[in-house]
């Protein structure tokens, strides 16, 4: 995917406005919000905080970035005036949006709020860059992972905080490189979890911009063979594989769910599925796992209409084997595994097969027709329309 030159953001650094996170709020925090004091910033301030950006630690999020970019152009070209990107470029129309909301705001105003807004940022980084979280600490061989293994237990830790944990296509292809090495590692049990207040916001829905319109096809074959190697690995994982959903679960974090073998969550944790409203159709073999789980009747209020499950709803549809308090719930979940861990491997495993592998035929032509199906929806209009609709919405000023 193309970056954002420096020449247009110049107030933000090259990979500004990248990434939309699926199923994101990307609110901007109060302390942030453009100042409307009269003043105004001098040059040397502007030039100032146009320094301070480039230092951040802590990316801001995107609808700030947005922002930044806005005021910049706005204080050094004036309002918009240049022509609307095209429909498919969907990080350049955010951009002109941001820029073009504002109006016929004053240059000195634009400044001013410019240096307000970075003045906010610069004092969040640098208290929140004090202490760096362990989870934070990115093992060789993973950008988008933490893996770890103690105690008879690899878990692997969806590592993409600042953006919900949304999946992109590098988080596909690292996830299966995990779950390969755990099947042959030393230990009992492999955990996957969330770092941050997210599990898994879903697909980053960037997965589907900057693409031109002779790639569509290709990007979208490509798409359903990764979907449906990745729905694999769980299907085919050999140990048991536990999910501790420690916040809001959405899309494919849901529908894979039903091919693990426990799934704890905290009381804060929800489950969404809104296939429906981007113009997609359900995956992770959820159309035949979650009828059969909790009845056609209940699978379609979550996968055709989108209905938001909480963690006390899903456990009493069976989504969910047991949920923790929100308070307590790393240290409940990690004091029953490493209970569990201790239990004998080869017994664990081969109890698992025998559970499982009656219905791994169907699972496999399941996961296979859902991927097939979805690359369909992916080239029709109706499913691009959708999609564009919700990262403009994201965007919006």
């Amino acid at each position: 995917m193309a970056g954002v030159t420096g020449r247009l953001v110049r107030g933000w650094c090259p990979r500004a406005v990248r990434s939309l996170p699926v199923c994101s709020s990307l609110q901007v925090p109060a302390q942030l919000h453009m100042s409307k004091t009269a003043m105004g910033a001098s040059q040397k301030d502007f030039e100032s905080a146009m320094n301070q950006v480039k230092l951040l630690e802590k990316d801001p999020g995107n609808e700030v970035k947005l922002k930044l970019y806005a005021l910049y152009k706005q204080a050094t070209e004036g309002p918009c005036s240049t022509p609307k990107p095209g429909v498919f470029d969907l990080i350049n129309k955010a951009k002109w949006d941001a820029w073009n909301a504002l109006g016929n705001l004053p240059k000195e105003t634009a400044r001013q709020n410019y240096v307000d807004l970075v003045s906010g940022l610069s004092s969040s980084s640098d208290s929140s860059s004090q202490v760096k979280p362990e989870a934070d600490r990115e093992q060789a061989g993973y950008e988008t992972l933490v893996m770890t293994s103690e105690d008879g237990i690899t878990k692997i830790m969806l590592n993409r905080p600042t953006k919900m944990n949304a999946l992109t296509t590098q988080m596909y292809q690292e996830i299966m490189l995990a779950l390969e090495a755990a099947s042959k590692d030393d230990s009992t049990i492999t955990v996957l979890t969330g770092n941050g207040s997210y599990f898994s916001s879903g697909n980053d829905l960037t997965n589907f911009t900057h693409i031109s319109p002779d790639e569509i096809e290709e990007k979208a074959r490509r798409g359903a063979i990764l979907l449906r190697d990745f729905v694999g690995c769980f299907i085919d994982f050999p140990k048991p594989l536990v999910a501790a959903v420690n916040g809001p679960a959405v899309g494919i974090s849901v529908t894979i769910l039903r091919l693990f073998d426990l799934v704890y969550a905290s009381d804060r944790a929800t489950f969404h599925t809104p296939f429906s409203h981007l113009g997609q159709t359900p995956e992770g073999c959820s159309s035949y796992t979650f009828p059969k789980l909790m009845g056609p009747g209940k699978a379609a209020e979550m996968l055709i209409f989108g209905k938001k499950l909480t963690a006390a709803e899903a456990c009493a549809q069976g989504l969910v084997t047991e949920v923790f308090p929100d308070s307590t719930f790393q240290k409940e979940v990690w004091t029953r595994l490493k209970a569990y861990s201790k239990l004998p491997r080869n017994a664990l495993r081969i109890s698992k097969q025998m559970i499982r592998n009656h219905e791994k035929e169907k699972l496999h032509a399941t996961n296979a027709e859902e991927s097939r199906i979805l690359q369909e929806r992916w080239l029709s209009d109706e499913c691009m329309n959708a999609i564009m609709n919700f990262l403009s919405r994201k965007a919006k000023m």
